[in-house]
């Protein structure tokens, strides 16, 4: 297919879709080092700045990618809704669909908005894909299941007036590959937290973030197996989400380099959007047996997965957010750039909140935290 990009960021989506086999026709991205990233990487192809302002998309579009803005939707963000000043914008997706006839649509965000507000943003961006002809289906899937060590969950909804996409998201199933801990295999998880949760995730960090509004990044940290508390560097970020190391490496021409960590964090895993690009081109004729529908509270909390259409009505799927179950990659064997330490302001704040807080964890984590905490103390005396 060719592809139109709104709410493009570093490319996530395209570069996945590409190495499946479909054609990339223009960028639309309001990031300056964003920008950036896709004039290095994509030379030769029209980049927009502002959706608002664009008129049309070109005439041969098939496919149509808006992995649209999250803050108003994140659990971690604003919390306002589909209606928000920063997710709102995803109305002028559907101001460009009603004004010409495009076949297919890409939509992307956090599973989040499936519970926020009883799902009124799945149900808003449902409803107006049913009223421009279009069927749909959504999945929430996780990018562990393509072989990354990131437990990161995003809601993937195609829609299509040629096709259902029940069949492109839906194709295939696996139980999910949940690690237990023991003594040997790195753990990840975020700093910041250790009040009420701690995103611990075994043999995985947790879901990569866009860090502050001020730009100030906020990578998780990772205990490894030898006891050293860390934080991964930008270039196994990058590789955590599928790209190359140093690919927004060119938005340093525009931005401060900590801010390839917002890059990296609001972008789409490259496996997950490869997987959909083949899907698309591999469909199955026929509807895979362990689809099994079913009725849904269409006005309460939406489901993991769901397909529907306006004359046919709505229904769920009994799914794993994992349709895919890849060889194991350790999360200490992925790792190849030299981590660093986590800071003693941020060690000695997290064990403050964690030995507050009533959550469970093994003993031997907090003991290597006070060692690092030691260690970095001794650090900062010299």
């Amino acid at each position: 297919m060719r592809v139109s990009a709104l709410f493009a960021g570093i490319a996530g989506l395209e570069l996945g879709l590409e190495r499946s086999g479909h054609q990339t026709l223009m960028f639309c991205e309001i990031d300056l080092g964003a920008r950036e990233v896709l004039k290095d990487h994509f030379p030769g192809i029209p980049i927009y700045s502002d959706v608002r302002h664009l008129k049309s998309l070109p005439s041969n579009t098939e496919l149509v990618t808006a992995g649209f803005p999250c803050q108003d939707l994140s659990q971690a963000g604003l919390t306002r809704g589909i209606n928000g000043s920063k997710t709102g914008v995803v109305s002028h997706l559907f101001r460009l669909l009603r004004n010409q006839d495009i076949p297919h649509v890409l939509i992307e965000n956090v599973p989040f908005m499936l519970q926020l507000k009883n799902g009124q943003a799945i149900c808003f961006l449902v409803n107006a894909l049913e009223e421009l002809g279009y069927n749909w289906a959504y999945r929430v899937v996780d990018a562990r299941a393509f072989g990354v060590p990131q437990r990161r969950q995003r809601v993937f909804l195609l829609a299509s007036k040629e096709f259902k996409p029940w069949r492109v998201l839906l194709r295939s199933d696996c139980q999910p590959r949940e690690p237990t801990y023991s003594r040997g295999v790195a753990c990840g998880f975020y700093w910041t937290e250790g009040n009420t949760g701690l995103g611990w995730t075994v043999d995985a960090v947790p879901t990569l973030k866009g860090g502050s509004s001020l730009g100030i990044p906020s990578p998780p940290a990772v205990w490894l197996p030898d006891g050293s508390i860390v934080t991964p560097h930008i270039r196994d970020a990058e590789r955590l989400q599928g790209f190359k190391a140093d690919w927004t490496k060119p938005a340093e021409r525009a931005v401060r380099s900590s801010h390839r960590w917002r890059l990296v964090g609001n972008a789409v895993c490259v496996r997950v959007a490869f997987w959909i690009g083949r899907c698309i081109k591999r469909m199955p004729l026929e509807r895979p047996a362990h689809l099994t529908a079913y009725e849904f509270d269409k006005k309460g909390v939406w489901p993991v997965a769901a397909f529907g259409n306006r004359s046919e009505g709505r229904a769920a799927v009994n799914v794993s957010v994992w349709p895919c179950a890849p060889s194991t990659t350790h999360l200490a064997e992925f790792l190849r750039h030299e981590p660093e330490d986590l800071s003693l302001r941020a060690v000695t704040g997290f064990i403050n909140r964690l030995t507050a807080s009533t959550l469970r964890y093994p003993e031997e984590f907090l003991n290597d935290l006070k060692a690092h905490q030691a260690r970095m103390a001794t650090y900062s005396k010299k």
